[in-house]
């Protein structure tokens, strides 16, 4: 059994050739980029994701947080909670609904999307560094029309 790096990194043409496992190796694959470029800059886990949301869509309820980023709803407390806790969001009762929360933005949290904006800009570039310009734009949008069509489902 030939085990060299070169055998071990190859899979199978029949994965190979498959969008969901190119998609779910890459994903996972992102994901520790992500993972380690924000925890090197200090940035809380998540912290993008929700800050972006608040930022570009207003005070939300926590679940509306969750569906908007993708972040699990037994995890979105938490990272609520670290976000409060850094000054970075605030978090109040819903006028509306006193058992429900709603999160807003603070200034030093649009601070933070600022500060964050360029290691995630460099975790892209790196990611995407064998992409011309223009294939970088077709990626973006043949996998946005992706997730359009399976979030309609």
């Amino acid at each position: 059994m030939d085990v060299t790096p070169t055998a071990a990194a190859a899979a199978p043409a029949r994965l190979t050739g498959r969008p969901s496992w190119l998609i779910t190796q890459t994903a996972a694959h992102v994901h520790r980029m992500m993972a380690e470029a924000f925890g090197s800059a200090g940035g809380i886990r998540y912290g993008y994701a929700l800050l972006a949301a608040l930022e570009e869509f207003g005070p939300a309820s926590q679940a509306s947080l969750s569906r908007r980023t993708g972040v699990d709803r037994s995890y979105i407390v938490a990272a609520v909670n670290e976000l409060a806790a850094a000054g970075l969001a605030e978090r109040a009762p819903d006028p509306d609904d006193r058992r429900r929360n709603v999160v807003a933005i603070t200034p030093a949290g649009v601070a933070e999307l600022r500060r964050l904006d360029p290691v995630l800009d460099r975790v892209q570039d790196e990611l995407l560094a064998p992409l011309s310009q223009d294939e970088r734009a077709q990626l973006v949008r043949l996998m946005g029309r992706v997730r359009e069509h399976q979030a309609a489902r």
